[in-house]
């Protein structure tokens, strides 16, 4: 597996609680913020439903 960056770039205010928590779940909790993960399959689920708010990088 390897590792991949996820910064936040869209505000999670006025959408759904689900993304919210998803965000915070994540390790997001501020705009701009970025964070290293591995790349699971479950990390990746998450990413995949707030895609809309983060960019991601794949880390070499």
């Amino acid at each position: 597996m390897g590792k991949i960056k996820v910064t936040q770039v869209k505000s999670a205010i006025k959408k759904p609680v689900r993304q919210k928590r998803t965000l915070e779940a994540l390790g997001l909790r501020k705009l701009h913020q970025t964070i290293e993960v591995e790349a699971t399959p479950q990390i990746r689920g998450m990413v995949q439903k707030v895609l809309h708010l983060v960019v991601v990088e794949e880390v070499k």
